[in-house]
């Protein structure tokens, strides 16, 4: 067995599960103030990857000031789609809803391959060192500062939630509606907050996954790579995405050392997160860490 193989590839699936964390992270934060889930997740990660590159390639801007322009738009973007498309939809059923960002994630796909094309662009070069050796092993350097970002990002949702009174307003949208609206909380105000978030979140996953594999509409599958990790993390809970996402990914690179030392079937790395979907869906169908939804008759 090539033990070093499998090193490299459980760190990588380790460094990619965090940032899965992150993109798992929008998907609760918007269910659990919305009771939303939104399938046009990918898309904003698509859009925050090409409206950085545009940043950094068309208006030639230092990397850092394009991220930070990135992020703005990313906020406004999350804020305005909500105000203008769903904010409308408050009070119809919840497949009315959810058909709504379905058809946002094929509007925004249309949209970026119009405006920038169906080709794959790469980012210019962000830093000196395109990888750095760690352990004895190659590691990309934008894999490192999505792994810090991640990080970084994890503990900021953990302070928000806890000590900020926008946070607790969340938790407490999030637990009852009525409830949260007669105590004098906008909900309105918290459903754009939870949109903007999570446009911005998904804007830096977005970003660090184009800097190393390319800006495509391929970019947007990450959003249904991410789905198994909110599954079976359960989708109503922070801690369950991060769990979640980081199983994902190391599920995802055990399966493609075990696909290319012994099974070669060859596409083992894209679909063994969908099967262990299904066994947790069979075995605990609120995921390990989701609240399970009990109704007396």
């Amino acid at each position: 067995m090539n033990f070093e193989l499998l090193f490299q590839l459980l760190l990588n699936g380790l460094i990619v599960g965090t940032l899965y964390g992150v993109v798992a992270m929008c998907f609760v934060l918007i269910y659990k103030s919305t009771q939303i889930v939104n399938f046009a997740q990918g898309e904003f990660l698509l859009i925050g990857a090409w409206v950085c590159y545009a940043f950094l390639v068309e208006m030639h801007m230092p990397f850092w000031l394009g991220f930070i322009f990135t992020l703005l738009f990313m906020m406004a973007f999350g804020v305005v789609l909500q105000m203008i498309v769903l904010r409308p939809m408050i009070g119809e059923p919840i497949i009315s809803v959810i058909m709504v960002t379905i058809g946002l994630s094929i509007f925004f796909q249309a949209a970026t391959k119009w405006i920038f094309g169906a080709t794959t662009a790469t980012y210019p070069q962000v830093f000196e060192t395109r990888s750095v050796n760690l352990l004895g092993m190659q590691i990309e350097t934008a894999y490192i500062m999505s792994f810090v970002i991640s990080l970084f990002i994890m503990a900021g949702f953990y302070w928000f939630f806890k000590y900020s009174k926008l946070g607790l307003a969340m938790r407490a949208t999030a637990f009852d509606q009525q409830v949260a609206q007669s105590l004098g909380i906008s909900v309105k105000t918290v459903f754009a907050m939870s949109w903007a978030i999570s446009a911005l979140v998904s804007g830096v996953a977005g970003i660090v996954i184009g800097m190393v594999n390319g800006v495509s509409s391929g970019l947007s599958v990450i959003g249904i790579k991410v789905f198994p990790a909110v599954i079976l993390g359960g989708l109503d809970s922070i801690v369950g995405a991060i769990v979640g996402g980081v199983i994902i990914g190391l599920l995802e690179n055990s399966a493609e050392f075990v696909d290319g030392q012994y099974l070669h079937w060859g596409n083992l790395f894209s679909i063994a997160p969908f099967y262990v979907l299904i066994i947790i869906l069979c075995i605990k169908p609120y995921g390990l860490f989701g609240t399970k939804d009990i109704e007396r008759i």
